[in-house]
Parts: C-alpha cells; structure tokens; sequence
C-alpha cells in the first residue's frame, strides 16, 4: 500500500486531503463525519474582521450608556448568557480540538491593521494548531499602486506574526502582478506556507430587479488548473507549504496538483455538493491510481511534474498558451 502521509505546515499529515474553510466547520458532528471519512486536517471556518467589529459596535450602543446622560452614564451589567462572534468562534476551536485527532487550523479573514489580528493570539490559546490569514483588500483606489498593497499584505502578516508562535499561512488571490516575487517575500516574513488561490464570491445583476444580488457560485475541475500551473510554477524556487484550493472535485484533479507540487489539497465545493463521502472516493482514487504507477508514497509523487523538473518547462511559461492556441480544433459542425 502507497503511504499517502505528507506534511503541511510542519505538521505531519496521514494524506494530503484537508477541508478548507466551509460551514461543515461550526458543527462538531459534520467535522467528526469528515474525519471519520479521511479528512487529515481541518481549517474552520473564517472569523471575520466585519463580524468583531459589528461586535464591538452593538455593544458600544447598548452596554454604555451616551456620555450626555451625565452621572448616569457607565457601563450596564453585561449578561452571563451573552456570546459574542470571537467568544463562539474559541469555544469551537476547544470544542473540536477536545474531539477530533487532526490538526484544526484556525481562520482570520480581514484587511485593516489597527490591531485585529490580535485575535490570532487569542486562537492560539484555545489551542489552533496553526492560524490561515485569508486576507483581502479590494484594489478599487486609483491611487493605491501595487506595490503598497502588497505590502499591506506584508505588513498583516507580521503584524500577526508578533503575536502568536504556530505557523501562519497565506490565503492568496491570483491577483498579483508579480505573485511567485510576492511569495518570496511572505516566505521571509515568516509565512510557512501559502495557500493558491482563494475563490472570491462576485456580484452579479438581477435583470428583473435591476439589483446587485450575492449568489454562490461552486467550482469546477477547471477551476483548478490555474492553481495547478501557478504551483508548478514555485514549487523549485519556495521551500515553505503550498496547498491547492479551488477546482479540486476528483482524485483526478488533486493528484495533478501533487504531481504539480502541492503539499496537501483543500476541498470545498466537492464537499458542498457530495458531502463527506467525497473524501473516501478520492483517498481511494489516489491511492489506487499511486499503486498502478508503482509509486510508493505522495512524498515521492510530490512535484515531480513541477516546472523545475518536468522534461518541458516551457509548457507551464507563456508558450503553453501560443500551444493551446494552435491545437483548438472548433467542434464538429461549427462554421465560421
């Protein structure tokens, strides 16, 4: 039997299938369901910045009273029953980490700086095992150029890094002008790993209303190539964790990201629309596929397609796209 174990921020993994960060995570017994189907890690789901400050606001209106009350004004009793959204988010971290015998990796999502990620020190005190920045600053200012947001980005990370000792890795957008330079750089500041690509939900337009409307929108398989050249593309020139997320539904599409160089390969969608018997088919599909290559383990499988060591680097390069060009065929029946 292959061993399918890897490792993913330093620690040690039984296979490299990890759900990212989904709903499954606020119910211990979904989570325990993933395990029980092969899950070797779990990343919760995110603690939003918008949420703590929304937390903040509602008790400022009304557990103090308005300074114009004059003697009156002081702080009301606050309730034993109250639970704010970081007071639940810890809990669950305790909760899970008292049930489960996988590594749960806390997520913070936000994009200021005045002293939010504090609260990753606080998730580290509940007992994470490692802190996933899914950080994201919508690029609309004209007069921001790319270099200040990037060291936005820098700069959330270090800031967070001051504060807590497990490892912190980086939830990326494709959206960087120099992203294989920018991952250099987090990797100085002490990122231990990066994860590629986050997925953004986007707006659309309601015809019938004429309204902005939010839907969400899963992945597909072909989701995931971007990622999978982007991987190929750093595994030689980064030493710290990459992880693939977004697009991968099959054993098919995580072992092309293995091959590719990824450590370990989250799940979204696949698990959304399949639930966790998703995990099963595709540790069976790895592990089965593995054996019939004569491969012995995921180590051995790791990277061995990356650009550094694939027979074609130039397949991962700009001329894979003049080569796709030239060999589309339009489908049969299709006149031009």
């Amino acid at each position: 039997m292959p061993d399918l174990s890897t490792t993913y921020l330093g620690l040690a993994l039984k296979n490299p299938l990890v759900p990212s960060s989904t709903p499954f995570s606020r119910e211990l017994d979904a989570v325990l369901h993933l395990e029980d189907a092969g899950a070797a890690a779990i990343v919760m789901h995110s603690l939003f910045e918008e949420d703590v400050r929304r937390d903040e606001q509602m008790m400022d209106r009304f557990l103090i009273h308005p300074e114009h009350f004059g003697e009156a004004s002081g702080h009301l009793p606050v309730s034993d029953d109250y639970f704010s959204k970081l007071d639940t988010y810890l809990e669950q971290i305790q909760r899970l980490k008292a049930r489960l015998g996988i590594p749960v990796i806390a997520s913070l999502n936000g994009s200021s700086l005045d002293g939010w990620v504090e609260l990753g020190r606080e998730m580290q005190g509940a007992g994470a095992d490692a802190l996933e920045l899914n950080a994201w600053f919508m690029p609309a200012d004209p007069h921001i150029g790319g270099s200040a947001l990037e060291e936005h980005y820098l700069a959330l990370l270090r800031e967070l890094k001051s504060v807590v000792s497990i490892p912190v890795t980086m939830k990326l957008s494709p959206f960087f002008s120099s992203l294989a330079n920018f991952v250099s750089q987090a990797e100085r500041e002490g990122a231990a790993g990066v994860s590629l690509f986050n997925r953004f939900f986007q707006p659309d337009i309601d015809l019938d209303s004429l309204s902005v409307v939010d839907r969400v929108q899963l992945s597909s398989s072909a989701d995931a190539l971007l990622a999978m050249r982007w991987i190929a593309i750093l595994r030689g020139s980064t030493r710290i964790t990459l992880a693939a997320t977004g697009g991968v539904h099959t054993a098919a599409d995580a072992l092309k990201m293995l091959l590719a160089g990824a450590d370990v390969v989250h799940l979204a969608s696949a698990l959304l629309r399949g639930g966790p018997n998703v995990l099963r088919e595709t540790l069976a599909g790895i592990d089965s596929w593995l054996e019939n290559h004569d491969y012995e383990s995921v180590v051995q499988l790791k990277g061995s397609m990356s650009q550094k060591n694939s027979r074609d680097p130039s397949a991962f390069a700009r001329a894979a796209y003049l080569n796709a060009i030239d060999s589309f065929t339009p489908p049969a029946g299709v006149r031009y």
